[in-house]
């Protein structure tokens, strides 16, 4: 168990961020700015796919245009509500709102076409859109052509598990109109807990697939924002074992602590003046929990994993994440429940989210 310390100890730094950003709330610091319910442009992007062009029997979809890749999701959400009515009213509990809420926030700081055609087409591989009278094809970039795929057949030979993961999630939700919904978080009933399960797991693969894609374009963005955005998909991992919900409301409300603009080579963080002092330390926050992972070889995210192997760990887990903002008093004894969870998990095998 000596291999335990120094999980334990990079645990204690990596939530001690939190801390930090409370302590900058109290102290009278900037205060968060209100969340913005829609994406950017949200009534003006398709919410069909008759908005598209349909030529040669195909109907053609540019995700290299922000408003159509828009439309992908909001045509998701669409189809996908009736499965979601009991998840929360007007489809807000839709566990799709995450990624264009998402794709929203990136509209001034990159795209993730990973994140965005590959449910799509999970969804087309699933059924959604059998009666489309049309074939549905993806339009490909200008250059690096060979790095994405553009049809629900392409995509099962270019990246075969991202896209079986994507539909196997939309096959379940077939399955989920009966769902019954725990109001409030952290508590959720095991059936939704079964399908944050596998969005994530979805969601997870697509980070992965596209991580190795674009690896060597990161030097061409600032140091600063290719370290946000490996911290980002670092801690992307820890809250997909939590099985945290991705819906309207929950994104929302976390997403407005994420930096609002690209990062540039001279900012420097809690010290970049623009940024309100929640975003600052937030990007302290995430380097933190970045580098104690690193720094243990990997134990902290497999920690927190087992930890959350258990219906009673996640739901600590989901309790401890939303409290880092709002209740840091709970932080404390909330890494020592997830202790407990851990101690009681010590026969778990872990797997992905």
């Amino acid at each position: 168990m000596a291999w335990l310390i120094p999980v334990c100890k990079a645990s204690a730094i990596a939530f001690l961020s939190a801390l930090l950003i409370h302590c900058s709330n109290a102290n009278g610091q900037d205060s968060v700015r209100e969340t913005v319910n829609y994406p950017p442009l949200w009534d003006n992007v398709p919410d069909s796919l008759d908005s598209f062009v349909t030529i040669h029997n195909k109907t053609l979809i540019n995700p290299w245009n922000y408003q159509e890749r828009m439309g992908m999701y909001k045509i998701l959400l669409n189809v996908t509500a009736k499965y979601m009515e009991s998840f929360g009213p007007r489809n807000t509990g839709n566990v799709l709102w995450g990624l264009p809420l998402q794709h929203g926030w990136q509209f001034n700081t990159g795209m993730n076409y990973y994140l965005a055609t590959i449910p799509f087409l999970g969804a087309v591989e699933a059924g959604f859109f059998d009666e489309w009278p049309f074939e549905i094809e993806i339009l490909p970039p200008e250059e690096h052509v060979d790095d994405f795929c553009y049809n629900a057949k392409d995509c099962h030979t270019l990246i075969p598990e991202t896209m079986a993961k994507w539909t196997n999630f939309f096959q379940l939700l077939k399955k989920t109109e009966n769902i019954s919904q725990s109001k409030l978080l952290p508590s959720i009933s095991p059936e939704e807990d079964t399908v944050w399960h596998h969005i994530w797991i979805a969601h997870v693969s697509s980070i992965e697939a596209a991580l190795p894609k674009f690896s060597e374009r990161l030097t061409y963005i600032s140091a600063p924002e290719a370290q946000f955005g490996v911290s980002w998909g670092s801690a992307v991992e820890f809250i997909a074992a939590a099985h945290f919900p991705t819906n309207f409301n929950q994104t929302n409300v976390f997403q407005v602590y994420l930096p609002q603009r690209m990062l540039l080579a001279h900012d420097k963080a809690p010290f970049i003046p623009d940024l309100s002092k929640e975003e600052n330390w937030v990007l302290v926050a995430l380097n933190i929990l970045y580098e104690g992972n690193k720094m243990t070889d990997g134990w902290l995210l497999k920690f927190w994993k087992r930890a959350m192997c258990s219906e009673r760990g996640r739901e600590e887990g989901r309790n401890l994440l939303e409290n880092i903002i709002s209740n840091p008093d709970l932080i404390l004894p909330g890494i020592c429940k997830l202790l407990l969870e851990f101690i009681k998990n010590h026969n778990c095998s872990i797997t992905d989210a």
